[in-house]
């Protein structure tokens, strides 16, 4: 037996921490039918004795920036052992920073745009042998970091997004190597989030009137003594550094020319910020280069633009190497799809997504530093080509991936490609709606829908730990969820509203059953409470009889992009969909309240559930299964959330299966059903139909999307037309605007990526971190292979099956160490087996 890994708040290594961590481990062994039997954790004098292997939370104490060894030494029931061991590090724990907030009092941030970019800089000597050093550093804006001409660490963006008022990142660089006798440090605060430009009214100033920065430099000596370099009225600053330009949407503009001599500087001023955030040692996974894309042979478009194609549509930056001369302006222009040749921008809104840099003589390199782009293409002007080498620098938050799924069908193949990369391009710090227009803001709703298909493709533990922090940060006072988490200047009033609200019952549950651990939702729970609290109280206002329970108020985005219809018909369903969720979410809430030991909670909440059934049934349907007001994902929801018994099951299915039938086989749902709509067909008796809907070709259709070249998801099922044009009418209405509401990286109807995994590949938790899971493949659609691989925190869980030439269903499975799964094959039988790897055959079609 064998440790594989062992974690610390959910990382191998160079976990820096200032709140007490939690502990996780897998085993691996070659002995069939392993489970851990007990281990003991050791941290200095603290020790542990448990049976668990997730959510094991360190009590002991903890001292300012002081390592901690981690050992684990595990006994299997064969009697066999393992031992491993990491460590962390903590943080600041709340002591006081000697530093103070820095800032140029004089500049005035203008109105909706984004601020110039302020320099910082300080000189300090380091004149004796060190024995370690390091920066901690966070800023209201996002900055980076140079000591001696050399970038510090390797983060986009930091401190990060969260919700400035409530909590703040600050990060922790180790430059022990880096520091020599006299040291020059120089950072550059741009906008951000804080300050800069942000949603499409381009509000700005969100958080602070203008940048500032807080960092502090520790240096310990072999001989004992140590110092800390802190920002304050020593420091200097310029506005006139080589970034002079740098947001979000317009992109950044910089001129390598300017050099530190040649610019002004005048004495930091110290400044107060509006709030008195928490903060804390970053939390959340940083923002990093995570591939390199190479770009086809460029083509040149009508008007003379060179055009590079990166063959995948992306989150990120481009990166040039260039041979210029002193002066020589590059433009790099961003879009997702040509039309005509050219780069389509239209669809960017008012934003601008471009990249601007003025070369000096000779050999250069470029790469935007302060923003970034969502694109596919890349328009250039103001070179030629034999001196440009262009990459594509794929950017996004640090996520471990967690799960493959693979089939017969290439097709869907490509489909599960698209759902990865519409995921990693939405996943910059927080959730995003879309990385290219002028957006990118913490849709609740997207989330909300995606969860389970995130976690199975990616461990998404810290990022959705630390933007759940917020969720609860910006819960109204009634209950109410923001749309946009963190809100940051987005217009729409904090309320309860469903699908997007539900995102703090739906992201915390998908993510403990991906990763088991209890902490997160014992954290959670209470925003959970209040939010059906508030549902509640909507549901009641104005209403008598089983109308109380029918969640109308005070406003539902329905069945948004649904492809029928306008905006205004799409919420006009809002209580059929807002009444399904609020039944979901208080069944899921009951659930996680008996998991954290509150039974009569449980009680109250299923038997709320209940009640909330009785009156969808009674209100919306004739009784037996037909709505008086037909349309898809009003039979998909209840369907899917199991809030019909008997002949109704039967017929709401019959139902759903004509109406798909009469839309010519296409589904007609929007957000909330889109995920569903597989599941509710499959599991009640029509999976030839679930398999025909997921293998449309035509318009509405998920291959439609890639039929037609998508790499990523898109928002609007007709965004690209059959004919090669872009719709961009204005949310649905037919009105073509400036620029409408179209992405072609909007991810939310990628969730269909959970019904391959758990019906295709048949792999499925049934209980926290797949403790218990189950392998139930379905077989259909013409597929004679497929697998689904997901890395579980107890190890590699995994289902492959095939069929030959004589109809024989081979199936193989991997069971992690501490684990039982129970499989079902096709002819129905079904067997329950421990870790191990395991082969099961079945005859079908007979």
């Amino acid at each position: 037996m064998r440790i594989t890994r062992l974690t610390v708040d959910g990382l191998e290594d160079g976990c820096i921490t200032d709140e007490p961590p939690t502990f996780a481990f897998s085993l691996a062994s070659d002995i069939e039918g392993e489970a851990l039997a007990a281990a003991r954790i050791r941290v200095g004098d603290w020790t542990h004795d448990t049976t668990d292997q997730v959510g094991i939370r360190y009590d002991g104490t903890l001292a300012p920036h002081t390592d901690y060894t981690v050992v684990v030494e595990a006994t299997g029931t064969s009697g066999t052992t393992a031992t491993a061991e990491t460590s962390f590090r903590t943080g600041r724990l709340g002591a006081p920073w000697a530093a103070l907030w820095i800032t140029d009092a004089s500049y005035e941030t203008p109105t909706k745009q984004s601020p110039v970019p302020m320099v910082f800089r300080t000189r300090f000597t380091a004149g004796r042998p060190i024995a370690r050093a390091w920066i901690e550093a966070t800023a209201l804006g996002v900055y980076e970091l140079e000591l001696n001409g050399a970038k510090v660490g390797d983060d986009y963006f930091a401190p990060g997004f969260t919700s400035y008022h409530h909590q703040l990142q600050y990060q922790t660089y180790d430059v022990t190597d880096r520091l020599i006798d006299d040291n020059v440090l120089v950072a550059t605060v741009a906008g951000g989030w804080a300050v800069g430009s942000y949603t499409y009214n381009r509000k700005n100033k969100l958080y602070a009137d203008r940048q500032a920065l807080l960092l502090e430099v520790h240096v310990e000596y072999v001989d004992g003594g140590r110092d800390v370099v802190a920002t304050g009225p020593g420091w200097e600053v310029s506005l006139d550094g080589p970034v002079q330009m740098a947001e979000w949407y317009d992109g950044e503009t910089v001129d390598a020319r300017i050099t530190a001599d040649e610019m002004t500087w005048r004495p930091a001023d110290v400044t107060t910020p509006r709030h008195v955030p928490r903060i804390l040692a970053q939390y959340g996974p940083p923002a990093r280069v995570q591939q390199r894309l190479t770009p086809v042979p460029h083509s040149v478009t009508p008007t003379g633009e060179l055009i590079y194609d990166f063959g995948q549509n992306f989150a990120g930056v481009v990166h040039a190497r260039l041979r210029g001369r002193s002066g020589q302006t590059v433009v790099f222009r961003h879009a997702e799809v040509l039309v005509g040749g050219e780069l389509f921008v239209k669809s960017l809104r008012t934003a601008k997504a471009t990249a601007t840099y003025t070369c000096v003589d000779g050999d250069q390199t470029y790469s935007p530093r302060q923003t970034y782009m969502g694109f596919r293409y890349v328009g250039v002007t103001g070179i030629e080509p034999d001196a440009l080498e262009l990459t594509g620098l794929v950017l996004h938050s640090e996520l471990r991936r967690t799960g493959t799924f693979t089939c017969s069908d290439e097709r869907l193949n490509r489909l599960q490609s698209a759902i990865e990369w519409g995921g990693r391009s939405n996943f910059v710090d927080i959730p995003t709606d879309c990385p290219q227009r002028d957006e990118r803001e913490g849709w609740t709703g997207d989330y909300a829908v995606f969860a389970p298909t995130a976690s199975y493709n990616f461990d998404m533990g810290r990022f959705v730990g630390k933007w759940l922090r917020d969720v609860g940060a910006e819960q109204g006072k009634g209950g109410g969820i923001p749309m946009v988490v963190p809100r940051s200047g987005n217009p729409f009033p904090v309320m309860a509203t469903s699908v997007w609200g539900d995102v703090c019952v739906l992201a915390p549950w998908a993510e403990y059953l991906a990763r088991g651990d209890l902490g997160l939702l014992r954290r959670t729970y209470p925003t959970m409470k209040r939010f059906l609290d508030a549902a509640a109280w909507w549901s009641r206002l104005a209403s008598l009889g089983d109308r109380r329970l029918i969640w109308r108020f005070p406003f539902h985005f329905g069945d948004w992009t649904s492809p029928d219809g306008s905006a205004r018909e799409w919420i006009a369903k809002g209580r059929w969909i807002g009444t399904a969720y609020f039944a979901n979410s208080c069944r899921i809430v009951a659930d996680i309240a008996d998991l954290l030991g509150e039974p009569e909670e449980a009680a109250r909440y299923r038997a709320l559930r209940g009640r909330i059934v009785s009156a969808f049934r009674n209100v919306f349907t004739d009784g037996a299964g037909t709505l008086a007001k037909e349309f898809q994902t009003a039979y998909v929801l209840p369907l899917r959330f199991d809030m019909t018994t008997g002949r109704e099951t039967t017929t709401m299915a019959a139902n759903l299966l004509r109406l798909i039938d009469e839309a010519g086989g296409h589904l007609r749902t929007g957000f909330p059903g889109t995920p569903h709509i597989l599941f509710a067909l499959s599991d009640n008796g029509h999976v030839d139909a679930a398999f025909d809907l997921l293998l449309q070709t035509g318009p509405p259709s998920w291959l439609y999307m890639i039929e037609a070249g998508g790499t990523t998801i898109w928002e609007r099922w007709d965004a690209l037309r059959p004919d090669g044009t872009v719709n961009t009418d204005d949310l649905g209405s037919g009105k073509d605007d400036s620029g409408g509401m179209v992405s072609f990286n909007h991810y939310a109807a990628g969730a269909v990526g959970e019904w391959l995994y758990t019906r295709v590949a048949g792999i499925e938790p049934t209980s926290g971190g797949y403790r218990t899971f189950r392998v139930a493949p379905l077989v259909g659609g013409g597929l004679t292979s497929a697998e689904g691989v997901v890395e579980t925190p107890y190890g590699r869980a995994s289902s492959s099956w095939r069929i030959d030439g004589d109809g024989i269903f081979s199936l193989d499975v991997e069971v992690p160490v501490s684990t039982a799964c129970t499989v079902v094959l096709p002819d129905g039988s079904e067997s329950t087996v421990a870790s191990g790897r395991h082969s099961f055959t079945a005859r079908i079609g007979a």
